[in-house]
């Protein structure tokens, strides 16, 4: 660890603040929205009149989204894979994002690395770091993400049809069985075991997910409603339902489990698809009719899609659930809660 007495601004002169970044998000297109980054009072954006300008805020904080010594290069990545996540739920293209930083001591080490795998995600998404702040304090990562999507295009958790298909994109359950690990928990007293292959796999699930951006775009025009799976499966497909005023049934065994959580009982499998969390997918609703359109979007780019369900009319049956065979099942799931969740 590598502690020194570095300004506030020298922070962020040596470690954020990049010129050529702007130059990089209007080389692939973005001229037209950054118009001024980081070095004054406020970033100017600029979107076109045919956008519409998408905005989300994730906070990290250490202790409670992240165990106390996490990899400061994972950890740069996550916190800016999470706000992405949302612009893909949204079918948003990224911009441009804030972030703002407390730490308990200035840690060159730790910002390298951190740095570091932050500008990596954000490079590869043509995402511009263009302001924020920095102060001491417990260690805490806010940024705020800036997208745009072409106006009335926006996949809205309120447009759920009755009789639209739900998708889930990639897997689920892998970053849940990582964080077992991690605390040591067991299932029905036994310890949990995995292949080390199967144990990093589940661990990169957790520490570096892949937000779904360029599926998000690929679904304008096909899906109806979305959201990204960040607080598990079940309780994130329950904000659609109230927000559409609808009601849903889904085939919990056709949920796509990750490969380490396949080794698991069928009831393991069955409750941390469902409810696990830090997952990232999109889970999305689409028209019947879009069925071959939905596939060849996830075709498109290269990430599979699985159909689990369908939405109802009846809202107040809210969200069913049944087994492969068709029998109704009763599982427990909500959505983490940060003030009811230990």
């Amino acid at each position: 660890m590598s502690k020194t007495a570095l300004s506030e601004f020298e922070l962020i002169e040596r470690y954020f603040i990049r010129p050529d970044a702007i130059d990089t998000a209007a080389d692939r297109g973005h001229c037209e929205t950054v118009a001024l980054g980081i070095g004054d009072d406020c970033a100017l954006l600029q979107p076109t009149v045919a956008m519409e300008l998408a905005i989300s805020t994730d906070m990290l904080v250490e202790g409670r989204h992240f165990f106390a010594g996490a990899d400061p290069h994972a950890l740069g990545h996550k916190a800016l894979a999470v706000n992405l996540s949302d612009l893909a739920a949204m079918g948003a293209s990224p911009v441009a994002f804030t972030l703002a930083l407390a730490m308990p001591t200035v840690d060159t080490d730790w910002l390298e690395a951190f740095s570091t795998g932050l500008f990596a995600l954000a490079d590869a998404h043509a995402c511009a770091l263009i302001g924020g702040d920095t102060t001491k304090g417990p260690l805490t990562i806010c940024i705020t993400v800036f997208g745009h999507v072409p106006r009335g295009a926006a996949l809205r958790r309120d447009l759920a049809v009755p009789g639209d298909d739900i998708w889930v994109s990639g897997t689920l359950g892998d970053a849940r069985f990582a964080l077992a690990v991690l605390r040591n928990e067991s299932v029905d007293g036994q310890p949990l075991i995995l292949t080390q292959e199967q144990l990093d796999h589940a661990l990169q699930r957790l520490h570096r997910p892949t937000p779904r951006v360029a599926l998000g775009s690929a679904l304008r025009g096909i899906a109806h409603a979305a959201i990204d799976v960040s607080d598990g499966l079940g309780g994130d497909l329950v904000h659609v339902l109230e927000r559409s005023g609808c009601g849903a049934t889904i085939n919990v065994d056709a949920l796509p489990a990750g490969s380490a959580l396949q080794t698991q009982s069928v009831a393991v499998r069955r409750a941390w698809a469902l409810s696990g969390g830090d997952d990232y997918e999109l889970c999305f609703t689409a028209p019947v009719h879009e069925r071959a359109a939905v596939l060849a979007a996830g075709s498109a780019v290269d990430v599979t899609l699985t159909r689990i369900g369908s939405i109802v009319a009846d809202a107040g049956k809210g969200l069913q659930l049944f087994d492969a065979r068709g029998a109704r099942l009763t599982i427990s799931f909500a959505s983490f809660d940060h003030f009811r969740t230990t």
